[in-house]
């Protein structure tokens, strides 16, 4: 097959499409057909996407599949289109961007919309190929359904399709296609592209298909005085704060929080130069290409909030009073706070709130930060520790002993008074066991590059249940090697 030829041939999937996004009409997007890719092979199958959407194991690993899910072949029914949008690249107004590599097949009529990042050019891509790589395909898989697992509102991967045509990054690499699905991939930068460009009819009709489709309830009279579009904005503020909460929470860094990184929704979404944190540095920058170190994980709270802001300017042509649109967005400041803690108080198994919780936490993520405690393992070990009453292994974990001691006492008084067997129950399902931390997926990586995708199938495994023990799988969830920590993600990544 020519890979620079486009599909002409189709393939009956098995799905039945909707297409609600393409009604808004082409001032939204570019209908255009994936690139194909020669010889390609499976790399990863998350069979549980594939239910969700209403695809059958046994199809899903067929050269039908393969080849739709590649973008050789247009599945019955699609109508392929890639989206037009705008958005602050690291703080900077950066003008039209859009689906530069990314295409939209539809919506099947369960709501999910099914997308194919790294088919090839698209008017969007700015100079770039369209493409993505095995290694950056390989992350977005398995984060996106860690993430998932993790209980955090996320995009989902359905698959990942490999070829041997040679794509330049750094290196010259392979190409890849990673299959995605969400209830909507429209994100923070649709709206602005809109609203910088004087284009309110259009802003208006995608406020409207935004409301109607996933925020019915801003259309009560009730919500913000009636003003629907105020009511949106508070609504995603809403979403966008308790996902900044479970980030946080749970030690991810996203690594590009540029508004057209920013779901609608509020889902993750984009996964790029990610990283679940090692040792707890609160100023930890995962993105080799963020040299400010605007996206650094203690700032992100702050950035969304920022992002917000955007959107809320990109929305004030609709909303019509600006009082009204700095009200939605206090709601941020509300729910990000509450939220934290009640993500916090669940991971140290206080099942109560107390007036000095705050303290508390504070004080256990000072001495975390201090003695440069691995995050996961100590929240872990904490867990195991508060069941058995052995405390040792945590209190290995700090050079400054008589410190964390002097917490412990005042946390064992809580953990005593509440009932500890209740207490590391609750912290058994709040700290996970396994994340996708760089080196895991570093390691699967180079063994996928060799054409051995078993690490990467036991990772998902692992991933997919990362509050289960998985006996016989601990060295997943051990220390990071030397070596991780010269790993580097950039954004080409």
């Amino acid at each position: 097959m020519n890979p620079t030829a486009e599909s002409d041939t189709t393939a009956d999937i098995g799905l039945a499409w909707d297409h609600r996004f393409a009604t808004l009409g082409p001032d939204f997007f570019t209908e255009l057909r994936p690139t194909p890719l020669p010889s390609p092979h499976w790399v990863g199958v998350s069979t549980n996407v594939a239910a969700l959407i209403g695809l059958g194991n046994a199809w899903m690993h067929s050269d039908a599949a393969l080849q739709a899910f590649t973008g050789n072949t247009l599945p019955t029914g699609a109508r392929s289109l890639s989206s037009v949008y705008s958005g602050h690249q690291f703080g900077v107004w950066a003008g039209q961007l859009g689906d530069g590599r990314a295409i939209l097949l539809g919506e099947t009529v369960s709501g999910w919309e099914v997308q194919l990042k790294g088919a090839g050019r698209t008017p969007y891509s700015r100079m770039g190929d369209g493409r993505a790589v095995l290694r950056s395909s390989i992350r977005e898989f398995l984060c996106s359904e860690a993430m998932h697992g993790l209980g955090i509102p996320t995009s989902r991967a359905l698959c990942v399709t490999g070829s041997p045509a040679p794509v330049r990054r750094e290196d010259i690499e392979t190409a890849a296609v990673v299959t995605r699905v969400a209830p909507s991939f429209v994100r923070f930068g649709h709206f602005e592209h809109f609203a910088a460009n004087g284009l309110e009819p259009q802003l208006r009709t995608l406020a409207d298909y935004v409301i109607d489709r996933y925020y019915p309830e801003c259309r009560v009279p009730t919500a913000l005085g009636g003003n629907p579009y105020a009511a949106l904005l508070q609504a995603v503020s809403e979403r966008t704060a308790r996902l900044m909460a479970q980030w946080q929470a749970v030690g991810f860094c996203h690594g590009v929080m540029n508004t057209d990184n920013m779901s609608i929704l509020g889902l993750t979404i984009d996964y790029g130069p990610f990283q679940f944190l090692d040792a707890f540095v609160p100023g930890h920058v995962c993105n080799h290409s963020d040299t400010q170190g605007r996206y650094a994980y203690n700032r992100q709270p702050n950035v969304a909030y920022w992002n917000l802001f955007c959107l809320a300017q990109a929305l004030l042509p609709l909303i019509g009073d600006e009082e009204l649109a700095k009200a939605a967005l206090e709601s941020y400041k509300v729910v990000f706070p509450e939220a934290f803690m009640a993500r916090m108080r669940a991971k140290l198994g206080l099942a109560a709130v107390r007036e000095h919780d705050g303290t508390l936490i504070d004080c256990v993520l000072l001495l975390l930060a201090q003695n440069g405690v691995d995050y996961t393992i100590f929240w872990r070990r904490l867990s195991h520790a508060v069941g058995s009453s052995d405390f040792e292994p945590v209190r290995d974990l700090f050079a400054d002993r008589a410190a964390f001691d002097t917490w412990l006492l005042s946390y064992s008084e809580l953990i005593n008074h509440d009932g500890s067997a209740v207490a590391a129950n609750l912290m058994l399902k709040s700290n996970p066991k396994f994340v996708l931390r760089n080196h895991l997926g570093e390691q699967a990586i180079r063994a996928a590059k060799l054409g051995d995708f078993s690490e990467l199938q036991t990772l998902q495994r692992l991933l997919e249940r990362p509050f289960d023990e998985h006996p016989g799988h601990d060295a997943y969830a051990a220390f990071p090697p030397d070596w991780a920590s010269s790993i580097e993600i950039s954004c080409s990544s």
